[in-house]
């Protein structure tokens, strides 16, 4: 017979700074190999490979070998929603450089969140949805219209397949209101990356917003937001 969950365990993997590191590295869905975590962490190779043993281990992390190269990934959407959970009640990190602060504000404007649009664009993106009546509800639960399948059949938007919830929402760890999570979100975010409206800055979590993507978006969407260069994040 099983008894109740483990919390402490898994807590206090997380609870490593230098697991907290890796872990939030991946939280965009990305897979990356063990010297891009390395660095992340900021801690030597092997100390980074004796944490990406024990993450795998325990079943927060999945890895997959490449050729000569393994590349880790979070394990699953839930250990994403656990992460950003985590982040809603933690303190915030000090800013100790002018380049960490650019770093930091362009994650808190735009990033993915494993798997669908976060940050401050992501919670009006929400909004804008709510506003044109492509979303109705509230925090205790949204769904789609019919306006917003037709929308969305307007963008392109495919859905992954699966047996996911099609709407679901998160609260924003550095807005701390919604943003669109579930199938929907994740096809929102795999579409304005696809039509080149975003795009993944190349050394963080971040989204750039590109030129035509900050007006398409306005004009498509109801989303008034302003391009972010590579430069910024």
């Amino acid at each position: 017979m099983d008894g109740d969950a483990d919390i402490a365990s898994v807590a206090a993997l997380i609870g490593d700074p230098g697991r907290a590191r890796v872990l939030r590295a991946l939280g965009d869905g990305r897979s990356l190999p063990a010297t891009v975590l390395a660095f992340e962490a900021g801690v030597a190779a092997s100390t980074a490979s004796a944490h990406l043993a024990r993450l795998v281990a325990a079943g927060l992390l999945r890895v997959e070998v490449r050729g000569r190269h393994r590349y880790y990934r979070l394990a699953g959407a839930d250990v994403a929603s656990a992460l950003e959970a985590l982040a809603r009640i933690a303190p915030l990190e000090p800013v100790r450089s002018l380049r960490a602060g650019t770093r930091a504000a362009a994650v808190r404007y735009a990033r993915s969140c494993y798997d669908h649009l976060a940050g401050r664009l992501g919670v009006a993106l929400m909004q804008a949805l709510l506003r044109a009546d492509a979303l109705a509800g509230d925090e205790d639960g949204y769904e789609l219209t019919g306006r917003g399948l037709r929308l969305l059949d307007e963008l392109g938007v495919r859905l992954p397949a699966g047996r996911r919830p099609l709407v679901r929402h998160c609260v924003d760890w550095s807005e701390q209101r919604p943003h669109l999570a579930g199938a929907v979100g994740a096809g929102v975010l795999s579409r304005l990356l696809e039509l080149g409206w975003l795009e993944r800055a190349p050394s963080s979590r971040a989204l750039l917003v590109t030129e035509i993507g900050a007006r398409q978006l306005c004009r498509r969407l109801g989303v008034e937001v302003r391009p972010v260069s590579a430069a910024s994040a």
